[in-house]
């Protein structure tokens, strides 16, 4: 099956088209804001305009703006499409690349930007892939105690660094073709946000007024 994934959880903008495990074609820009603007175009610009029956968005942790534009991209194009849609976690997105990038490595904490001076954290094991905990939002310097000297990767250990961690950190954004390296219990989350924490925002539904 033919599986198109959207990424637009964090300062990255991705897509890709997998079929049976393989890449078929992708593209990653890092926009920082502007997903809506970039992932219609960025879609149509794979082959077949990106059409599959299967699409598997980010939904989250991360920008609140830039999950609620995945979603909505996705739940759009499966009407359309009459296609399928799951999600899975940027969290869990980043762990995954990060293990096949360091075989090596027995456990590791992904980190990414959280606003309001926090991050969102969790941690995983390779083998088997796992969360060793829920997914927590923590002032910096909390999350640098909570590490237990693992390595940590993503957008957010740049806050980390910048309290002298003495640890191993590696900045990475997701990347919508590295969905293929998910295990399957990780790409089958329901189509709807992770946010970690309280919204700025909320629509009138989520606010219980539609």
């Amino acid at each position: 099956m033919t599986t198109l994934v959207i990424e637009t959880a964090t300062a990255a903008c991705s897509v890709a088209l997998l079929r049976r495990g393989e890449v078929v074609a992708s593209a990653h820009e890092v926009v920082g804001r502007g997903h809506a603007e970039r992932l219609v175009p960025m879609i149509g610009a794979l082959p077949g305009q990106g059409r599959a029956p299967r699409i598997l968005v980010d939904v989250g942790p991360g920008s609140f703006t830039g999950v609620r534009v995945g979603l909505a991209a996705a739940l759009g194009l499966a009407i359309g499409w009459q296609a399928e849609v799951l999600g899975y976690s940027s969290l869990a997105l980043l762990a995954a690349a990060g293990f096949h990038a360091s075989p090596e490595s027995g456990a590791l904490a992904v980190i990414l930007e959280g606003g309001h001076g926090e991050v969102f954290m969790q941690s995983f094991t390779a083998s088997p892939f796992a969360s060793e905990g829920p997914l927590q939002s923590l002032a910096p310097a909390a999350a640098l105690a909570a590490l237990g000297g693992r390595r940590a990767i993503g957008s957010g250990v740049r806050h980390l660094a910048a309290l002298d961690a003495g640890v191993e950190l590696l900045e990475a954004l997701p990347r919508a073709e590295d969905a293929r390296l998910l295990p399957s219990g990780f790409a089958a989350l329901p189509p709807r946000p992770i946010y970690g924490r309280a919204p700025d925002a909320k629509t009138l539904a989520e606010r219980g007024l539609a």
